[in-house]
Formats: structure tokens, C-alpha cells, sequence
């Protein structure tokens, strides 16, 4: 027998499940637009070589690729195991680079400040495993052409927004900033050529803690008095008060030596949420990475104490636009991650309208039946027909596990009038 199995790391959806995705995407999209975001669309395949062009970081070794038309044995030959001769075109691994890309295109028919919302799904290579898919939905809003603090504040805001419209309370957002990455491990003395291993070992703080990340960072052989400087740094001795997001709690976190701008740069965010939100629930993390090659400045990740994993995450990344324009245009961007949301809400929303199953009898005349329920949906209701069968229960429990809530028997002189509606379960 063939195998009927999706590919890999892909999935089908059931009709309940679906429809449950479709009410968390309609709630995402309502609150993104509310806070003035214009939804976008773009092609699900870019070219090769803009997808392979070193904005992606890491997700481009993951980038499913399109074979060239036409090809024969002779190209794969003369290709010797180079993948860019071969392919013109891949799948988009995320939302960003598309967006990018966009912008450059059609920037004569946006405004100045552009705030975009893309919903739509990107493929990536991995390798399957729980929670982690070769197709997926992402959900995205940026800001293209503002450089103030202004733009994360108002990404942090809807973000949020979005995450209480789920009563999903307790929600954070940690942030941190590339330039004082770099900077801080300039003080500490890692060279520019170590810094890129040396973030990724960092990154692993929350995993494998200080003295795991010092094992690490000796290991690779990078600089030693820098490690040390490093070591002395995450010993140092803390105090526990209570310090509010902004500038004392931001220096209090680093060395000495920061950028004055960076840490007024992103006290200034804290300021505007505050004044969005009556409070500013950032945690200020001076060892946050964000893996992506092309942050150039804030970044950040939502956080929420019922799981130990990010519920999304995003950043500044002002020099991508200007691969394509030839001239730097500010942006920053914030991505919902939509599966682990649905994984984390109670399966428990109902659709708005009411949804009927009409049970009929065979000898239903077929004209009287489309017609009750073409009544009942101008009425409102959602309706299914369904011919009654011997195992009526079953027929019922399937009904309401793809989401319907009462059904109603229909019988040869059944009229709207003597329509009885019974509630499911």
C-alpha cells in the first residue's frame, strides 16, 4: 500500500483543528489592525540567490530550493555538488527577508512610515521533531522607515495587546540590543573574529548556565584573559532590590562602559510602553542573542511564565532594506510564534455564529431541505446536512467535535415554524 503519510515535519489539519487556527489567526489579525498595521501579501518563493545572501543567518543551510527548469543530466554533471547552479529559486524560510525585498519594490506606493502585517506560512529543512515542523505559520509585524525607539515600543504594544486578547496574563517581553552585545564583549576582550562563536556559546546561558558557558568559551580557545573577564563579570556580587525597566536597572545589568545611546535608546522604549500600557512588563536581559545575522540593534523575545520557551521574537534590522536600495532604511520587526500559541490556549473558542447540523430523513424532498437551510443561514447559523444513519450518536459526536453545537431532525413535513433545535452534549 502507498504511503498516504504527509511529507515529513508537515502536517494535515481536521476540520475542528483548522477552524480553531483560523479563530487564533482572526484574533491576531483584529489586534494587529487595530493598532494600525496594513496587511501584505508575497510570493512563497524568492530567488536563490537573495534567499542565500547572508540576511538569513543559520535558516539559509535550511532553505528548501527549487531545481531550474529544464535541466539534464550534463548540468547536474558540469553542477559537481554546487546546489546554486542548479537551483533559481527556494522556499521562504521566514517572513523577513520577503519583506525586505517587498519594500524595495513597491516603497513609491507606501507611506513613510510603512506598518505591515504578514500571516502566511514559511518552510524550513529541519529536522522533525515536537514543536518543531518544516512548515509553519509565522505572524509578523514590522515598522520600515522609523529609527526611534517610537517603532519597538509600538510592536511591544500591539504584541502584548495580542497575547491579553488570548487572557493569557503574566506576558513579558525580554530585550536586549546588539550593540551592547558587541560592545560589552569588547570590554571583555573577545577579538571581532571570536565574537560570532562566542554569541553562540552565550546563547546557551539559559540552558547551561555561567559555568557551563565558561567551560564552553575555553574550549573554543578564544581569548583566555577575555573568558576570565567574562567569569569575574557573571560572579560578581548582585543585591535583589527592585528596580523598574529603565536606564538604572539597564547600567546595573552591564559593565561599564556602555553605549550612552544604546541604554537611552532602550530606557526610551520602557518610557513609551509605560505610558501605553500604565506599566512596562520588559525584563532587561544583557545576554539575550536572538540568532538572526541581520539584527543591528534591539532585540526581543515574549516570554510567559506558564512555559520555558519564547512565544515569539524579533529585532532591528536596519541594514537589510539597504542590500536592495543601495541606502540603509531603518526597520524592526516582531513575530507571534503562532504554533506555540495554539499549543498553549485551551481548545475550549467556539466559532461566533451558531453552528446546526440538520439530521434528515431519506425520503426529505431535496428542494424543501436546501431550502430550510438556506433559511438558517440567512438567519445567521452554520449548517450542515447530514443523512440520518443507524448510529445517530456517533454521527452527533462527530458534529460536535468539528465544532458544532445543537443539530435538529428534519422530516418530510418539517417546516422552519416546527424546527426543533436540540444542544449538542
Amino acid at each position: 500500500m502507498a504511503n498516504v503519510n504527509p511529507p515529513r515535519g508537515m502536517r494535515d489539519f481536521l476540520p475542528a483543528e483548522k477552524a480553531r487556527r483560523e479563530r487564533v489567526l482572526a484574533v491576531i489579525r483584529d489586534r494587529y489592525r487595530a493598532h494600525g498595521f496594513d496587511e501584505i501579501e508575497t510570493p512563497v518563493v524568492e530567488d536563490y540567490a537573495r534567499l542565500h545572501s547572508g540576511m538569513g543567518g543559520d535558516n539559509e543551510k535550511l532553505s528548501f530550493s527549487i531545481l531550474k527548469r529544464g535541466l539534464d543530466a550534463n548540468d547536474f554533471v558540469a553542477a559537481a555538488g554546487d546546489v546554486s547552479a542548479l537551483a533559481d529559486l527556494g522556499l521562504r524560510f521566514d517572513l523577513t527577508v520577503p519583506l525586505a525585498r517587498f519594500y524595495a519594490t513597491n516603497r513609491g506606493d507606501l507611506p513613510t512610515v510603512f506598518r505591515s502585517i504578514q500571516m502566511a506560512p514559511v518552510w524550513r529543512a529541519e529536522r522533525p521533531q515536537k514543536g518543531r515542523y518544516r512548515q509553519f505559520v509565522q505572524c509578523d509585524i514590522d515598522i520600515i522607515g522609523d529609527a526611534s525607539a517610537r517603532a519597538e515600543a509600538e510592536l511591544i504594544v500591539a504584541t502584548l495587546d495580542t497575547v491579553d486578547a488570548f487572557g493569557l496574563d503574566g506576558a513579558s517581553v525580554r530585550i536586549n540590543d546588539r550593540r551592547a552585545l558587541d560592545a560589552m564583549l569588547d570590554v571583555f576582550g573577545f577579538t571581532p573574529e571570536e565574537r560570532p562563536g562566542v554569541l553562540i556559546t552565550i546563547d546557551k546561558l539559559d540552558k547551561v548556565g555561567a559555568d557551563g558557558v565558561v567551560a564552553e568559551l575555553r574550549e573554543r580557545g578564544v581569548t583566555a584573559s577575555a573568558v576570565d573577564a567574562f567569569e569575574t563579570f557573571m560572579q560578581r556580587p548582585q543585591t535583589l532590590e527592585f528596580r523598574p525597566f529603565g536606564e538604572d536597572q539597564i547600567r546595573k545589568a552591564l559593565p561599564a562602559g556602555m553605549p550612552d545611546d544604546v541604554i537611552a535608546h532602550l530606557a526610551g522604549i520602557g518610557e513609551v510602553v509605560t505610558a501605553a500600557r500604565g506599566e512596562a512588563p520588559l525584563v532587561f536581559d544583557p545576554f539575550l542573542v536572538r540568532g538572526m545575522g541581520y539584527y543591528t540593534g534591539t532585540i526581543f523575545e515574549l516570554a510567559h511564565p506558564s512555559v520555558n520557551y519564547s512565544l515569539g521574537g524579533g529585532g532591528r534590522y536596519d541594514g537589510m532594506i539597504g542590500r536592495f536600495l543601495g541606502q540603509d532604511v531603518p526597520a524592526v520587526g516582531f513575530s507571534i510564534g503562532f504554533e506555540r500559541i495554539v499549543d498553549l490556549l485551551e481548545n475550549n473558542e467556539a466559532d461566533s455564529a451558531p453552528a446546526v447540523v440538520l439530521v434528515h430523513d431519506k425520503n426529505v424532498d431535496v428542494a424543501r431541505l436546501i431550502a430550510l437551510k438556506a433559511e438558517l443561514v440567512r438567519e445567521g447559523m452554520r449548517v450542515r446536512i447530514e443523512q440520518r444513519t443507524k448510529n445517530l450518536n456517533g454521527l452527533l459526536n462527530r458534529a460536535q467535535a468539528d465544532g458544532y453545537g445543537a443539530f435538529a431532525t428534519v422530516a418530510a413535513d418539517t417546516t422552519r415554524e416546527t424546527l426543533e433545535l436540540k444542544q449538542l452534549g
